[in-house]
């Protein structure tokens, strides 16, 4: 099932709260729960969060680390062809989110997180299946939700709050601000109150 980028020039639309809340309460595995929780406290993109060692997220006891690392070789090309590590804080709900999930689970603290019956990581393309039937689930399907729009809300909640566009760039790991840029959803609201600040 195809989840269309409706009016949005090619862009994810951003979810709120309430929508992200609904879509998780469909989502079945306790694994896709965690992968989209990952990528909605940190707005990593979904192939780099497949991806993830168990140790770039948890120590050697199964505790949550203070910062997620995303290895270089997992995450997307600048067009300059250069990958780069990313780490993100972990936001105190995702760590509470994570000792649940350690605790009921005990993730293998060796290889993927989210390990396959292959031997190898889960396949994005899964991940990818288990949001749109999430979504359809959920009655959200015209939205034009992707699984871009977890990094698209996370870039676009934190330039709202007020936060720096560097800040933002160290952030998310964009290596060019006019990509970043590209993230962020302006309202006809915010250009109305900008307008009337002159």
């Amino acid at each position: 099932m195809y989840m269309p980028k409706v009016n949005r020039m090619g862009q994810a639309s951003l979810l709120s709260d309430a929508d992200y809340l609904k879509i998780k309460s469909h989502l079945m595995s306790f694994h896709h729960k965690l992968i989209f929780d990952i990528a909605w406290w940190t707005g990593e993109r979904l192939g780099a969060v497949v991806q993830l060692p168990t140790n770039a997220v948890f120590d050697a006891k199964g505790k949550p680390l203070d910062y997620i690392t995303f290895p270089a070789r997992t995450r997307k090309a600048s067009p300059d062809g250069k990958r780069q590590t990313r780490q993100v804080p972990t936001h105190p709900n995702l760590r509470e989110i994570l000792r649940e999930y350690s605790n009921a689970h005990k993730p293998n603290l060796v290889g993927f997180l989210f390990p396959s019956s292959h031997g190898s990581h889960l396949q994005f393309q899964a991940a990818s299946r288990a949001l749109r039937r999430a979504v359809a689930k959920a009655g959200l399907v015209s939205n034009g939700i992707s699984t871009h729009s977890f990094r698209r809300t996370l870039i676009t909640k934190l330039s709202r709050r007020g936060i720096a566009t560097a800040t933002i760039k160290k952030i998310t790991g964009h290596q060019d601000v006019h990509a970043l840029m590209k993230y962020i959803e302006v309202s006809d609201d915010q250009i109305k109150e900008a307008i009337a600040t002159l």
